[in-house]
C-alpha cells in the first residue's frame, strides 16, 4: 500500500494510506486534519485545503489557472510548493510524498 507523510502546522508528523482515485484533500480531511477546512468540498473555490507539498513523487497536474490565483491569496503561499490538496487526484506513483500542512489565518 502507499503511503503518503504528513507534518501538520504542530511539526507532528504521520504516515497516511492512500487509495488511487482519492484527492489529497479527501485523504487529509478522513485523517481529520483541521488545517484542512475543504470549505468548498473541492471545488476549488476557496483555498482552505491549501498544502506545501515538500517532497514529490509521481506526476502531479499543472497549477491551472483558477488554483494559481487562490494559491497567490493563501496564508503561507510559496510559489514552488503550495497546491490546493483538492487539485491533487492521488496514485501509487504518489507513495513518499511529504505534505506540510498550512494554518489558515481567518
Amino acid at each position: 500500500m502507499s503511503n503518503i507523510i504528513v507534518t501538520d502546522s504542530n511539526g507532528q508528523v504521520r504516515a497516511l494510506p492512500i487509495e488511487a482515485g482519492s484527492t489529497l484533500m479527501e485523504v487529509l480531511r478522513d485523517a481529520d486534519y483541521e488545517e484542512v477546512q475543504a470549505m468548498c468540498g473541492g471545488g476549488c473555490s476557496c483555498a482552505t485545503c491549501h498544502v506545501l507539498i515538500t517532497k514529490r513523487a509521481g506526476d502531479f497536474p499543472p497549477v491551472e489557472e483558477n488554483e494559481a490565483m487562490l494559491l497567490e491569496m493563501a496564508d503561507g503561499y510559496d510559489a514552488k510548493l503550495s497546491r490546493l490538496s483538492c487539485q491533487i487526484e492521488l496514485n501509487e506513483g504518489h507513495d513518499g510524498i511529504e505534505v506540510q500542512l498550512v494554518k489558515e489565518g481567518f
